[in-house]
């Protein structure tokens, strides 16, 4: 059986002296001290090993940011297993995808979102766009992600489709990459100049130690009540949705920024005979020419988009996988909103 192919993924480095996701709180506590707002508890308390009889907690939480920013490399971090795809196209995530993760008395329930899109109006975009807008109204906490030290007008989009109602945490994400952590004082005071953020949370989503530590401070905005899953569930999307993810994940790490974002994958047909997954897939592009973009010279590109989508699929289901794929042109299928609909999207 084939093993899933993981990334290397960077070792945050060592936080200099006085100046580790501690000293940044401590900053934001003067900041927001200084305009008369409530300072969050710098010291959670561990999410309790032992669920306590009658006090389940659980509650719904959005990720939410703009395109490119980590929040399904955040989501797959939390779960403890992919569920998410990433690459460094943008509108890898176009799905609201939920993925789970119970521990202790308490199940989180995330919610990956698409990333807000501003620079295309076409159906797909605006179907996109209504799957962020509808995830943050109903949850009970959300998880705003910026590039720690960074805002440009794309987060100000997202960061102004946040009801106040609900509470919002700032994860300042990638902050092992800062160097220089005091500069980042003025910046943490300007968001929360732009936002009354519950609370500031300068983390790496490679970190470990940051994704444990965030579970503690999720926790207490979430209610006490019965959890929504079973305690080993991880996610509520298919096998079929997961193949037709990878697939897609692969095409876009494979042809990099030559294939427009428009692609996409459907599943044709998914058996199960035993051990054996029989799936047919097909790629719809929009243009000829990128028809001919992913079917390579002599076909050695689809050929390798599917051999690395078998082996992560026969990984994920735990037996064999035939794989056949197929590429289509479906002209102006993202700007057709009938079409958009059809091909699965929201």
């Amino acid at each position: 059986m084939s093993e899933l192919a993981a990334e290397k993924t960077p070792t945050a480095s060592p936080n200099e002296p006085g100046q580790g996701p501690d000293a940044i709180s401590a900053m934001l506590a003067q900041a927001m001290l200084s305009r008369g707002a409530a300072v969050p508890a710098r010291n959670t308390p561990p999410v309790a090993a032992v669920p306590a009889a009658g006090e389940q907690r659980c509650g719904l939480i959005a990720i939410v940011g703009k395109p490119n920013v980590g929040k399904s490399t955040l989501l797959n971090a939390l779960v403890g297993q992919k569920i998410s795809i990433t690459s460094r196209k943008a509108q890898t995530t176009r799905h609201r995808i939920t993925g789970m993760r119970t521990v202790g008395a308490t199940q989180f329930v995330f919610v990956d979102t698409p990333g807000f899109q501003t620079r295309h109006g076409n159906a797909l975009n605006r179907s996109l766009n209504r799957t962020v807008v509808g995830a943050v109204h109903d949850v009970d906490l959300i998880v705003f992600v910026v590039e720690a030290g960074q805002f440009n007008l794309a987060d100000a989009k997202v960061l102004s489709l946040l009801p106040e109602k609900t509470p919002a945490i700032l994860l300042a994400n990638k902050f092992d990459l800062i160097h220089r952590r005091a500069e980042i004082a003025p910046w943490l005071r300007s968001m929360q100049e732009r936002h009354n953020f519950a609370e500031f949370v300068p983390m790496s989503a490679n970190n470990a130690k940051d994704v444990e530590r965030l579970f503690g401070i999720c926790e207490k905005y979430l209610p006490l009540q019965p959890w929504m899953y079973g305690a080993d569930e991880l996610t509520d999307r298919s096998d079929r949705f997961m193949a037709a993810e990878i697939i897609r994940e692969k095409l876009f790490r494979l042809t990099g920024d030559e294939l427009p974002y428009t692609s996409t994958v459907l599943i044709d047909q998914y058996e199960e005979e035993g051990n054996l997954r029989r799936i047919a897939a097909t790629i719809v592009v929009e243009r000829e020419g990128h028809k001919g973009m992913i079917i390579g010279e002599k076909g050695e590109k689809l050929k390798r988009i599917g051999t690395e989508a078998r082996h992560e699929l026969e990984a994920l289901t735990g037996g064999k996988v035939f794989l056949e794929i197929w590429v289509k042109v479906r002209s102006g299928w993202a700007d057709d909103e009938a079409r958009v609909k059809t091909f699965g999207y929201e």
